[in-house]
């Protein structure tokens, strides 16, 4: 009985010692393969699709619905799709049998510029508000400011409604273009010139009272005579300390970084490298690194690091650290590993959040002297 007992013991033992190898052995492959295959960038805070109801509102309040047609008059969904815990920035799209195709603003020598969704044929299905009466009006882009296209409904009599996204709980969103590029044309997308991305973003403060310029025969080329408002771009500790943002080279020369507000709109701005006189874009880059990093790029493809400065002069990375639908949430990260918040500053005091932005349903967004980007680095309202 004695020798028994020490053999099940013994048994006990070598199948406990057995187990511990196999789990430690399972742990030790988990971590592995979570170090190969992703990056805190690629972690999306996921929900369940929400469907955000795209409508004109009529100036008694009353809500027009908002459809894509095709050339046979078949009327197909438009929705605002939020697919994160984030709010700010959504997608427009019109879902044609559970398939979702890119809503655009077309390139166009007209004034204003009609908005379709594309699909994967190249056809365009143009996007038009209801009236009670069974009426289609044109949606289009009325005004440009900036990055940022005016986006109406337009009656006979020339007048415009606003077009919102609603959320099933109230929650209202603005409707509006948004450029990446300076120029007329952003891109070329199965073959049709697109001048603007159709996005459903936070409502500014300012918008609706834009003055829209009466219609004309011809489309006059962008003119600009705002006068430009620059914003300090700071990461903000714990303490409240703002910690100035500087562009370096790689002999270690220090530049700035600004947000530039070149219109009226402060909803959406360009954030820029000041390197010998020129302006250089700041990008969020495609890297397989834990955190991407945050560089600008010259005009001759050289690399700029993006850092925050303490007061002792310890230079911090400024990275995207995680990601939460169509945004790249930017830290600056110091030494123990905390995370402070990047902001840009207005001279009056307004305040708005820098993020990493996702246009395109892909990791590349595009790429700049040969360097591919990840996001696009702005100030935006949230």
């Amino acid at each position: 009985m004695k020798n028994s007992n020490h053999s099940f013991s013994r048994s006990i033992s070598y199948n406990l010692f057995i187990l511990g190898f196999l789990f430690l052995l399972s742990a030790c492959n988990s971590s592995s393969n979570n170090k190969t295959s992703k990056t805190e960038t690629e972690d999306i805070e996921k929900v369940n699709d929400v469907y955000w109801n795209v409508k004109a509102i009529h100036p008694d309040g009353k809500s027009l619905d908002i459809k894509a047609f095709d050339e046979a008059g078949k009327s197909f969904e438009l929705k605002a799709i939020q697919d994160s815990d984030q709010t700010s920035f959504l997608d427009v799209k019109v879902i044609i049998e559970g398939e979702k195709l890119p809503v655009k603003m077309l390139e166009s020598y007209n004034q204003f510029v009609p908005v379709a969704a594309i699909t994967n044929e190249g056809n365009k299905y143009y996007i038009k508000a209801i009236t009670a009466e069974g009426e289609k009006l044109d949606v289009k882009g009325v005004a440009r400011f900036g990055n940022i296209i005016i986006m109406k409904a337009i009656t006979n009599n020339g007048d415009f409604y606003g077009v919102k996204a609603i959320s099933p709980e109230g929650q209202l969103n603005d409707i509006k273009g948004i450029k990446i590029n300076r120029g007329e044309r952003d891109m070329i997308l199965k073959g049709i010139g697109i001048h603007a991305h159709v996005k459903a973003m936070h409502p500014s403060v300012n918008e609706d009272d834009f003055l829209i310029p009466t219609k004309q025969k011809k489309k006059s080329k962008y003119k600009n005579d705002f006068k430009r408002i620059i914003w300090n771009i700071k990461a903000v500790t714990a303490e409240g300390k703002n910690l100035d943002v500087k562009a370096f080279d790689a002999e270690g020369n220090k530049f700035d970084v600004k947000a530039t507000q070149d219109s009226k709109q402060h909803s959406f701005i360009n954030i820029k490298a000041f390197v010998d006189g020129v302006e250089l874009p700041v990008k969020i880059m495609e890297s397989t690194d834990e955190y991407a990093p945050v560089k600008a790029i010259g005009t001759n493809g050289t690399i700029y690091d993006i850092k925050a400065l303490t007061e002792d002069g310890t230079k911090l990375d400024i990275k995207g650290i995680s990601r939460s639908g169509n945004i790249i949430n930017v830290k600056a990260i110091n030494e123990n590993g905390e995370f402070y918040g990047v902001k840009a500053f207005a001279p009056d005091g307004k305040l708005n959040q820098v993020k990493g932005i996702k246009v395109f349903d892909k990791n590349v967004e595009l790429k700049v002297q040969g360097h591919p980007v990840y996001a696009h680095l702005k100030a935006i309202n949230q």
